[in-house]
């Protein structure tokens, strides 16, 4: 395994509560931020809610431990997190014709994809030579809709969601690491007093994972595989590469593809859609805010992977609670969690002046939901910006 490459020591003396405040905030923040778009996700492809809670369930668990494993072999502060723009896809994707079978047998396609990465060096290469702007605009179009749910839902029911917004608004300003997880909480807390949730079973909040024979299809692999292993490579294991290197940190490619790709084959039957390399939380272990010692963040890391582990054994209740909630009010949360993403999406899409017009019909494409022959539109977005990329390089002189 790798060992950091962070400079030496901080004179001060490791701070362990500074490692267990981190991995504390990270596993929180991590849930917290996204669990409403993984429920949504797993539904829009044909899961029963109590299978979208075994999903959650074994998504988040599997996370927990590859971090665990992760941190705890390489001694870097390695953060692994579900596919959370991978779940935003799937709530585009529509169920499959094979229903949710077919939707697990996509999901262990991506997952033997993440580790043949791993095994192969070549097919990071493929994955890298999709234009950076075309896979931002892919994800950018599947997020259109989801970010549109706030709107929607503060004009359906402005006394119910609009609290929600306000607060995810208000801490934007004030302190940004926490406006999602405090406008989730809100949600949350709202939709404890709805009588849908009062009449929840206890039954209903114990933890439950439900086996899914996977179906294998062709549609499996082009609508679902394909789509969430590109999204999931290039807005997540790339990028996380990237966060832990502005750190100071060579992050071990070849075993972090390994073990999440293992991780989600297996996570896979109990609907686990896939684990990656995190980004956006990686940097709360693995900065400043993991401890003064670069060489010991590590251990905030393993803190946050435990913190997951237990996260997932309340996951049901979250899974029944969020699912039994009014309508619209926990899909406007979520689409507030996303609202950044979507942001830095567009931006990676149309920074770039040489990719415009094949980011702006991969995004055209994307948003048009149109699927043919039961694949995605996710699919036929990347297709035709990649052939659009094509043809004008070839054309232009």
């Amino acid at each position: 395994m790798t060992t950091p490459t962070a400079g030496p020591a901080a004179a001060t003396p490791p701070d362990r509560g500074t490692h267990v405040a981190a991995g504390v905030v990270t596993a929180l923040v991590g849930f917290t931020s996204a669990f409403a778009v993984v429920l949504g996700g797993l539904r829009a492809v044909g899961a029963t809610p109590t299978q979208a809670a075994s999903g959650l369930l074994a998504v988040t668990v599997a996370m927990g431990a590859a971090t665990v494993l992760l941190a705890w072999r390489t001694r870097l502060p390695i953060t692994v997190a579900w596919s959370t723009p991978g779940a935003a896809l799937l709530a585009t994707t529509g169920t499959a014709a094979g229903g949710w079978p077919e939707a697990v047998g996509g999901f262990l396609v991506c997952g033997l994809l993440l580790a043949a990465v791993g095994l192969w060096r070549r097919l990071e290469r493929w994955v890298r030579l999709i234009p950076v702007p075309i896979a931002s605009a892919m994800l950018a179009g599947v997020l259109v809709d989801l970010c549109l749910q706030p709107v929607l839902a503060v004009v359906d029911r402005p006394l119910l969601v609009g609290p929600v917004v306000l607060v995810w608004l208000v801490l934007l300003r004030l302190a940004p690491r926490w406006a999602t997880p405090a406008a989730i909480g809100l949600a949350v807390a709202l939709a404890l007093a709805s009588p849908g949730v009062r009449d929840l079973a206890a039954a209903d909040l114990l933890p439950s994972p439900t086996w899914t024979t996977p179906a294998l299809t062709w549609g499996s692999v082009v609508s679902v595989a394909v789509p969430l292993f590109v999204v999931t490579m290039a807005s997540q294991n790339i990028p996380g590469v990237a966060v832990l290197a502005g750190f100071g940190f060579a992050a071990p490619l070849r075993p972090v593809m390994l073990v999440t790709g293992i991780g989600t084959v297996l996570a896979t039957p109990f609907g686990g859609h896939a684990i990656n390399l995190a980004a956006i939380s990686a940097a709360l272990a693995a900065g400043p805010e993991g401890g003064p010692d670069p060489r010991r963040r590590w251990r905030a890391a393993v803190v946050a992977g435990l913190g997951y582990l237990v996260l997932g054994a309340g996951s049901a209740a979250v899974a029944a609670v969020a699912l039994a909630a009014p309508a619209g009010l926990i899909a406007a949360a979520a689409g507030l969690a996303l609202v950044g993403t979507l942001a830095s999406s567009l931006a990676g899409a149309f920074a770039p002046t040489t990719h415009r017009e094949a980011a702006a019909v991969t995004l055209l494409v994307t948003v048009s939901g149109v699927s043919v022959g039961g694949v995605s539109a996710a699919f036929w977005g990347l297709l035709a910006g990649v052939l659009t990329h094509v043809t004008l390089r070839v054309t232009r002189p």
